[in-house]
Formats: C-alpha cells, structure tokens, sequence
C-alpha cells in the first residue's frame, strides 16, 4: 500500500516552486470580455458578448490579451515563452 508520508519531502522551498518557469512559461485561457476589466485596473473595457484570449504567465498573472487563440500563442512565440495546456 502506498504511504504518502513514507515520501521524502521536497528539496524546494515554496517559493522557488511558485516563480518556476517564471517569465518562460504560460498558458492561455478563454474569458468574456466583460471579464478582462477584473485581470487588472488598467485593462481596456470591451463590448460584453466576445470571448477573448488571455496570456498568463506561470503564476497567473496577465501578460497580455488577444482576440484569438492564434494570436495570444503567436505572442507567446514572440516573446520566448513556451505555452502549456492546462486541464
């Protein structure tokens, strides 16, 4: 049976795991556009109704915002960061 204490425990601080793939990694997630103005103050306000695409890096945060997957992965490309698919 496995015992999940019997595990040694990581050699990473809590830290160091959050900022991997820091500014290397992203992903990229669909929203309403009547969404963006929550990812930060200095967001554009859009018409309600779109779907739109959103680069964020490995610990969430905005980087920047498309009107397609294709374009926010063409970013992605531009700037050397690898995306990855969340599930």
């Amino acid at each position: 049976m496995f015992d999940p204490s019997a595990m040694p425990r990581p050699a990473m601080s809590t830290e160091t795991f959050a900022a991997l793939g820091e500014n290397r990694v992203a992903y990229i997630r669909a929203i309403r556009s009547e969404e963006v103005a929550f990812l930060c103050a200095e967001a554009p306000l859009l018409p309600a109704g779109h779907r739109v695409f959103v680069l964020h890096a490995a610990d969430g945060t905005p980087i920047m915002l498309a009107h397609s997957r294709e374009a926010a992965m063409a970013d992605a490309a531009e700037r050397e960061i690898e995306t990855v698919s969340l599930h």
